[in-house]
């Protein structure tokens, strides 16, 4: 038997004004780079297409995003909104990272998201590409987990 879920305010249907607050609550969970916290926001039967690879539950979401995590180190994410509709809402976003090696990456993409009327991501829809950098090149630097309120966004940074 299932429980229910808590709600994740902002909830659908979505205006102009709950879609971007949503977009950046998501921002702010993934740049705290704790799967255990960002797998919240999903229901427990959350279905993904990230890159190639598709993933179903909140189990296979941590999994996932502690070994991305592991992986993709000094991690700094910039998500924009798109577009909304109802209880979807469409994403572009960037961030930078580095690999172990040191080789700096800004990996491109697009998110499709759609919501229960909790609030939690039922499905998630990602297209992502990487580009290397150099560290001088990087754009996305701010100290701390969160992205400051007036740090400038993806559009701002010509991105």
């Amino acid at each position: 038997m299932s429980t229910p879920e808590t709600p994740r305010p902002p909830l659908p249907p979505f205006d102009a004004e709950s879609a971007a607050l949503k977009v950046r609550l998501a921002e702010d969970g993934w740049n705290s780079q704790d799967p255990a916290r960002v797998a919240l926001a999903y229901t427990p039967d959350s279905v993904w297409r990230n890159r190639s690879e598709f993933l179903q539950g909140r189990e296979q979401i941590t999994a996932f995003l502690t070994l991305k995590w592991r992986r993709e180190l000094d991690y700094r994410l910039v998500k924009e909104l798109w577009a909304f509709a109802g209880n979807r809402i469409a994403v572009r976003f960037a961030y930078e990272w580095h690999d172990a090696q040191g080789q700096w990456f800004r990996s491109y993409g697009n998110e499709n998201w759609e919501f229960n009327p909790q609030g939690l991501m039922q499905r998630r829809i990602a297209s992502i590409n990487d580009l290397p950098i150099a560290e001088a090149d990087r754009k996305l630097r701010w100290s701390g987990a969160r992205r400051p309120d007036d740090y400038p966004s993806l559009s701002e940074l010509g991105l």
